[in-house]
C-alpha cells in the first residue's frame, strides 16, 4: 500500500510508524488527540485499509440474565443500587438463548454474545446456572453458523478453561475507562479485577473483546490511557460505547454523553492507530449520540465493527439500517462466518416496521426477554 500523506505531520508520522509495524507510544497518542479530525480520520482509514479486509464485522447479544447485579457501575441500568424500572429475570433457558442466536444469524451477525448481568456466573456457587450456560453455548454452536462469545463477569482459571473448551470465541469484559478514572465510575471492584479476568480468559485460549464507554466525564487523556491498557492486555475486538444516560443511574441526570461527535471520531481514529489489527467496534449509544447522517463517519475513521440490533436494556436500530451505514462508508458487511444476503436483511427491515410489525424486526437482545418471567 502506498500511503497518501494527510499533510499533518503528527498524523503522518504516526501512520507511517504503524504501517511499518511499529507502535504509537503514549506521548504520540496524546498528540494525536489534539489534531484536526479530518487528518486523523484520513490517516486512520488508511491503516484500516492496510490491515483490514474492507468489511464491517457485526455482532449481536442477548441479555441472558437481567438486573439485580450487586455491582455499582454508575452507568448501568441493571445495578441493584439504582432504581431504573427495568424488567429483571433469572437466566433464560438454553432454548430461548438459541432463539436469540437464530435471530442474530438472520440479521447478519457474525458473532453472538451471551451476556449475564452480575459479577460472575459461578460454577461453584450456582452450578445449575453454570450448567445451563454451557448447554446454551453448545446449542448455539450446533444449530447456527455464528461464532459464540460470552460476557459472564469475573472468571476463575477453571471456568475460563471450560469456556474455552466449549468453543467460546471471544470473552467480553469491558474495562469501561482508564485506570485513573475507573474509581469515579465503579466502587465495588477495582480496575485490576477486570484486567485479571481478561488475562485469565486469554491464558485459557479465548480471544479478548474489551472496550470502553465514552462520555462519562473522562478526559481525552483517560481515553488514550484506556486504549493503552487494552493494548497491554492484547484485545482483538475493542467495543467503543458512548454513554446513553439511563434515568435512575448515577450518570442518568445527563441529557447526553459528555462528548462531541468530533471527539468520538477523533477517539475512534486514535484507537485504530493504537490497535491496527483489532476490530474497533461501534456499539451502545451510537444511535442516540450521533445523528442519522453522522453514524457512518466513525467507519470512515478506522472503525470496522459494530454491534447490531438491541442492547442490554435499550433499543438499537434495525439491522437493515446498520447495513446501509456500512455501505455509506464505502465498506461491506462481513459474511465470512455467516453467509447472509445483505439485500434480504435490508428489504425485510425497510421502513418503519418496528412500529407496524414487531415480529418482522425482532432482534437478539430485544426479544429474547419475551420468554422470561420478570421477578
Amino acid at each position: 500500500m502506498v500511503y497518501e500523506p494527510t499533510g499533518n505531520r503528527t498524523v503522518d508520522d504516526a501512520v507511517e510508524r504503524v504501517l511499518a509495524g511499529e507502535s504509537v507510544d503514549r506521548t504520540a497518542a496524546l498528540a494525536l488527540v489534539a489534531q484536526p479530525v479530518e487528518a486523523l480520520a484520513a490517516g486512520a482509514d488508511q491503516v484500516r485499509a492496510q490491515f483490514g479486509d474492507g468489511t464491517v464485522d457485526a455482532c449481536s447479544i442477548v441479555n441472558a440474565k437481567a438486573g439485580n447485579c450487586a455491582e455499582d457501575c454508575g452507568f448501568c441500568a441493571q445495578s441493584v443500587h439504582f432504581d431504573t424500572g427495568i424488567d429483571t429475570y433469572d437466566l433464560l433457558d438454553p432454548e430461548s438463548i438459541l432463539e436469540a442466536a437464530e435471530r442474530a444469524e438472520r440479521d447478519g451477525a457474525q458473532r453472538f454474545g451471551i451476556v449475564v448481568a452480575e459479577k460472575g456466573v459461578s460454577k461453584e456457587r450456582r452450578p445449575e446456572e453454570w450448567d445451563s450456560v454451557l448447554r446454551a453455548i453448545r446449542l448455539v454452536r450446533e444449530e447456527t453458523d455464528v461464532e459464540v462469545d460470552a460476557s459472564l463477569g469475573i472468571l476463575t482459571e477453571e471456568e475460563a478453561r471450560i469456556l474455552a473448551a466449549e468453543g467460546i470465541n471471544h470473552y467480553n469484559h469491558n474495562i469501561e475507562t482508564s485506570p485513573r478514572y475507573f474509581p469515579e465510575i465503579v466502587g465495588t471492584h477495582d480496575f485490576e479485577d477486570r484486567v485479571e479476568t481478561l488475562e485469565v480468559a486469554k491464558e485459557a485460549g479465548m480471544d479478548l473483546c474489551a472496550g470502553v464507554i465514552l462520555g462519562m466525564g473522562e478526559s481525552p487523556t483517560d481515553r488514550v490511557d484506556a486504549a493503552l491498557a487494552l493494548r497491554d492486555v492484547g484485545v482483538s475486538s475493542l467495543p467503543v460505547n458512548i454513554l446513553n444516560p439511563v434515568a435512575g443511574t448515577e450518570l442518568g441526570d445527563a441529557e447526553s454523553a459528555d462528548i462531541t461527535t468530533e471527539e468520538v471520531i477523533q477517539t475512534v481514529a486514535v484507537y485504530r492507530l493504537l490497535h491496527p489489527h483489532a476490530r474497533v467496534r461501534l456499539t451502545g449509544g451510537r444511535e442516540v449520540n450521533l445523528a442519522a447522517d453522522e453514524q457512518h463517519l466513525p467507519f470512515e475513521a478506522g472503525a470496522d465493527g459494530m454491534l447490531t440490533g438491541d442492547y442490554l436494556t435499550t433499543e438499537g436500530q434495525s439491522p437493515g439500517d446498520d447495513i446501509r451505514i456500512v455501505e455509506r462508508a464505502g465498506l461491506e458487511p462481513n459474511t465470512a462466518t455467516n453467509e447472509f444476503d445483505p439485500e434480504t436483511v435490508k428489504a425485510r427491515t425497510a421502513g418503519d416496521e418496528r412500529a407496524d410489525d414487531e415480529s418482522a424486526v425482532e432482534t437478539a437482545a430485544g426479544t429474547a426477554t419475551s420468554n422470561a418471567t420478570p421477578e
